[in-house]
């Protein structure tokens, strides 16, 4: 008897990918130390107007010892602001197989994760950039193959869509995920 059943294709989900910049010391892009010594001379700061007595050097002292620390992560993206503004809401970083920025984003996160008032190499931030949603057609090798937007309901009729591969890289991860069906 043969076998009459026929797989079934992939259903498109929709995703939003995060990507994870850290910049610090070492970072070598214009960008990436501009940010760098605008967000430390921030931090430095707003670590004297929480800190007058400049009793806590580093961020951690701080957030231990000194009420409102916390919002220093805010205080300090206050400055990383304008230049993600530059980046004209593309993800930097993370280009498709052609090699163009490629991915659209609206939302990021900024958080510090070490500092010293004094000893300006030991700045350490992150900033988390949010895709829009995208399309998430198949994975081919260590690339994702997506279409911008939701096209599912173009996919599941058969209509032709525009993509692009977009590779795998260190600290890009899918953040989001819904099925096409409208279920999480």
């Amino acid at each position: 008897m043969a076998n009459t059943h026929k797989p079934t294709a992939k259903m498109p989900r929709i995703i939003r990918l995060c990507y994870r910049k850290i910049i610090d010391i070492d970072s070598r892009k214009p960008w990436d130390q501009a940010v760098f010594n605008d967000t430390h001379l921030e931090f430095y700061m707003q670590a004297q107007r929480l800190d007058q007595e400049g009793r806590f050097k580093t961020f951690r002292e701080l957030i231990d010892n000194v009420p409102d620390s916390q919002h220093l992560h805010y205080l300090t993206s206050t400055e990383a602001i304008g230049y993600i503004r530059q980046l004209n809401d593309i993800v930097p970083d993370i280009a498709n197989v052609s090699g163009k920025l490629c991915l659209p984003f609206q939302n990021f996160r900024f958080e510090i994760l070490d500092s010293h008032t004094e000893q300006k190499e030991r700045h350490k931030i992150s900033i988390w950039f949010y895709s829009d949603p995208v399309t998430w057609i198949d994975t081919i090798g260590d690339k994702l193959l997506i279409a911008y937007g939701d096209r599912t309901q173009a996919l599941d009729s058969g209509q032709e869509v525009e993509t692009d591969l977009i590779p795998l890289v260190p600290y890009l991860t899918i953040s989001h995920y819904t099925q096409n069906n409208g279920q999480s």
